[in-house]
């Protein structure tokens, strides 16, 4: 269980939480995580603001006249440096939450949710050890409520969503033959426990559900 509360109305604060919870397990099942697409986007980032920071300085210590063509060629390459960054958030990392490898198996896991739904969605794509990883990646969506590993307060309990993955994703379910054939996990649903209706909803419209029924 997680030492903290995250608020269950907050879609976002779910998917985070969630997204945060992956890669940990993933790591402690001894998968190699790949920090690629990170360091790039990292890359791109600093080096923008580098030749901005630079450009500022010799502009405030040398004045414009003597900058100004040095200062043109920098602002082409920072706008530059940001459309690369943002080209490469949008069509390279494409939501992934984990890129790694284990024993010669390859996943690459990307995440979703739809707005004012409290549906956790994955997209898994894997090649398995022996096979040519060029031709022969497996596609996988799979998806489940947040309330199968949240509480009505907030907590994240980590058995639950470690189960769900180990029993849908075969990859992980090898690595983690311990928490597989768990078929209909119950939902993490004590006593006052959030329906899935409620996640991600504001607690005015909450509210207003539960005086209707």
């Amino acid at each position: 269980m997680s030492s903290s509360q995250i608020a269950v109305y907050s879609l976002p604060d779910l998917k985070n939480t969630t997204d945060d919870a992956l890669p940990n397990y993933l790591t402690s099942l001894k998968f190699e995580q790949s920090h690629f697409l990170t360091d790039v986007r990292l890359a791109l980032g600093y080096s923008a603001v580098i030749i901005a920071a630079i450009t500022f300085y010799f502009d405030y210590t040398l004045g414009w006249d003597e900058t100004k063509g040095y200062t043109f060629w920098a602002v082409i390459a920072y706008f530059i440096l940001n459309g690369a960054l943002t080209l490469w958030i949008w069509f390279a990392e494409k939501g992934k939450i984990f890129n790694g490898s284990l024993g010669g198996t390859t996943i690459s896991i990307a995440s979703s949710v739809t707005k004012h739904t409290p549906i956790y969605k994955l997209t898994v794509r894997y090649s398995e050890a022996g096979k040519n990883e060029a031709f022969d990646w497996e596609t996988l969506g799979i998806e489940a409520p947040f309330t199968r590993w949240f509480t009505a307060d907030g907590q994240f309990i980590a058995k639950p969503f470690q189960q769900w993955l180990a029993s849908t994703v075969p990859v992980i379910g090898q690595a983690d033959s311990a928490s597989t054939g768990k078929k209909g996990v119950p939902q993490v649903a004590e006593s006052g426990a959030a329906s899935t209706s409620d996640l991600g909803r504001s607690p005015a419209a909450s509210t207003r559900s539960r005086k209707a029924r």
